[in-house]
């Protein structure tokens, strides 16, 4: 079994509802320890789109990486999430952080998630879950480079009343 950390987010629909599905999606494939706090984002890239919600997660998978991103392609298109642009509004984003202390670079996926330590909206929910853990090619704690990103556009989600 391998420890993973996994990233979720949704901005179309009943955002809450769809990052709740996917964590009981995710159960079955998966045996999952860790839940973040959710967390509202602004979006990234294309920006006329609605706000995400946002966690992270840890879990343990016999599953190899490929399996893995495979059952997870599979979750996100039983949720309806269909291929389109680079950034575009989704139902749910699953993204692999990390997979153990593996560094993977194939043409199918990159672990740990290329874009992770630039992105707020990955790395503040996986310090609230992991803040010590080391990523394996910047040699930092998540807790570090947390504290090396800019904040602005992602807040602790309080649900509506």
């Amino acid at each position: 079994m391998t420890t993973v950390y996994l990233g979720l987010g949704s901005n179309l629909g009943d955002r809450e509802k769809n990052l709740s599905w996917a964590l009981a999606l995710l159960s079955r494939q998966t045996k999952l320890a860790r839940i973040s706090s959710i967390y509202e984002t602004d979006p990234m890239g294309y920006t006329r789109q609605p706000l995400f919600l946002n966690l992270a997660c840890q879990a343990t998978t016999p599953d190899k990486p490929l399996k893995l991103l495979e059952k997870i392609k599979a979750i996100e298109w039983n949720m309806g999430r269909r291929e389109s642009f680079r950034n575009s509004p989704r139902v749910i984003d699953i993204d692999i952080l990390l997979y153990g202390d593996l560094v993977l670079h194939s043409p199918e996926l990159t672990i740990p998630h290329p874009r992770m330590t630039e992105r707020a909206f990955a790395l503040l929910p996986l310090e609230e879950i992991a803040h010590d853990l080391i990523h394996p090619e910047t040699h930092k704690t998540i807790e570090e480079l947390a504290r090396q990103m800019n904040h602005q556009g992602i807040r602790k989600w309080h649900r509506e009343k």
